[in-house]
């Protein structure tokens, strides 16, 4: 079966969403953002989510969100930081698109999501340790489920986007642009 859309998955701050808009431009596909998608449905931030039903909570309305997404086609949707925890999600997003994780150093993660609050498994942890931590226990799965993996470092946007859609056209991915 062909692919036909694409997940960008990986921590926080890796670029996920600004990446997800320039592959837009690039490809003409519509980006969904799962992060603002859930807020605007449930009509709360993020942390006020977790804040009021849980962390299992809001994995579920993940879920959910990508038991419809896998019905559509053409999208690059930019997933949360912890989307790729779960087996049933990593199988969801593998069976309706390709899998490109974004990576980063700790220190370009921490520089990026310094100041920001709207991150609620960061909040009173933002720092490299701890950045180290949380990313070495995520690697594993983040590696188990992308079928691309791209390095955001010192590069922009529109590199990245670029590199994805080279990589998208190999031939080496079964992609139906």
């Amino acid at each position: 079966m062909k692919k036909c859309n694409i997940y960008l998955i990986g921590f926080m701050g890796t670029g996920k969403t600004t990446v997800s808009r320039k592959l837009s431009e690039l490809l003409g596909f519509e980006e969904i953002d799962t992060d603002a998608w859930i807020a605007c449905q449930q009509g709360q931030s993020i942390p006020e989510i977790f804040e009021s039903y849980g962390e299992h909570f809001f994995r579920d309305l993940e879920t959910e969100l990508l038991h419809r997404l896998g019905k559509e086609k053409h999208k690059i949707i930019s997933c949360g930081g912890g989307m790729a925890m779960r087996q049933e999600n990593v199988t969801l997003m593998q069976e309706s698109g390709v899998v490109v994780l974004l990576t980063a150093e700790p220190e370009t993660i921490l520089h990026r999501v310094q100041g920001d609050d709207s991150r609620p498994i960061l909040n009173g942890n933002m720092n490299v340790p701890y950045i180290q931590e949380l990313l070495a226990k995520r690697l594993p799965y983040y590696e188990a489920a992308g079928e691309i993996a791209v390095a955001t470092d010192s590069r922009s946007p529109q590199e990245i986007a670029e590199e994805i859609e080279k990589k998208l056209n190999s031939g080496k991915i079964y992609f139906d642009f």
